[in-house]
């Protein structure tokens, strides 16, 4: 049977010290309501940026604890339906984004979602794709605001996280403490003016531990490939984490060295950007699934 985390039970930033709202045993499956970037502040393009309460910005719903996670297992968080609100919001601000510099005063859009698109304007109706932005553990140290991502997930904006993927993430906490929020009815890679088209919804999640395994960062299983994820301050650095993940995931699973096992990604594998405007960059890396063969966690040992 679901249970659910109502939009309500909101957190501002993921720590240990977060006391879980609903416990569950490994393989339930949840529905997280969330909203939107903003806490479903915006209703109108004649509001001001400016006027918002940012003390409320990039809420996460949850914590979520998982009976028997512990730290240094994994914890697998399979994505099983996205439902996004009627309508989504996006901004324009003075010094945010890569077109910041650019930006005289700030503007609201306010975007209605209709037959699957976002109605971008009378001429231009994008298609939709539900992904979560916000998504991740309790981190091994501290409190990190939502806002920014990290080995424990967090704000990745990272579009693979779809209906129908599958997301792996490292446990540093009793529970693991899942979060997730932030939704967008569609963002391109980068989301380089800051906001998607971000939306409240409904999250639903089987959530499972795994034992016996470890990941430093999280891993995602799209489609028809895997990707490993990374966070850094610099992007090279983001890039070149990911990248590193995914050669000793290679290493591990298919026995090579580092010269084959590198040359192999170089054939066969993608840099990707997933968001490029928050305080740490987040890159992902990605093969074919068929490469590295079922279960990539089976020789990666604690």
């Amino acid at each position: 049977m679901e249970k659910a985390i109502t939009r309500d039970k909101l957190i501002y930033a993921m720590s240990g010290e977060n006391k879980p709202v609903l416990e569950v045993e490994s393989g339930a499956i949840v529905i997280f309501e969330t909203c939107d970037c903003f806490e479903n502040q915006i209703s109108s393009c004649d509001q001001s940026i400016e006027k918002l309460d940012w003390n409320r910005i990039n809420p996460a719903t949850g914590p979520l604890y998982v009976k028997g996670a512990e730290p240094g297992d994994i914890l697998k968080v399979a994505i099983e339906k996205i439902e996004i609100n009627d309508y989504g919001v996006m901004a324009a601000i003075p010094g945010a984004g890569i077109f910041g510099e650019n930006v005289d005063s700030s503007s609201i859009k306010v975007i209605p979602i209709k037959d699957g698109r976002a109605v971008f304007n009378d001429d231009i109706h994008i298609p939709c794709k539900p992904m979560i932005g916000v998504i991740g553990v309790a981190p091994v140290d501290g409190a990190i605001p939502n806002g920014e991502p990290g080995a424990h997930g967090g704000n990745m904006d990272n579009n693979k996280i779809v209906e129908g993927s599958v997301l792996y993430l490292p446990v540093f906490h009793p529970g693991a403490l899942l979060s997730i929020g932030d939704l967008h009815a569609v963002m391109g890679d980068g989301e380089v003016m800051v906001t998607g088209v971000e939306i409240g919804g409904r999250v639903t999640v089987k959530v499972e531990v795994i034992k016996g395994h470890k990941i430093n960062n999280p891993v995602l299983e799209y489609e028809d490939r895997i990707y490993t994820i990374a966070s850094k301050e610099d992007l090279y650095q983001a890039v070149k984490t990911s990248a590193e993940d995914m050669l000793h995931l290679v290493m591990n699973k298919l026995g090579m060295g580092v010269n084959e096992a590198g040359m192999l990604l170089s054939a066969a594998g993608n840099t990707e950007i997933c968001q490029i405007v928050d305080p740490k960059m987040t890159a992902r890396f990605s093969i074919p699934k068929d490469i590295i063969g079922k279960d990539f966690y089976r020789l990666l040992k604690r």
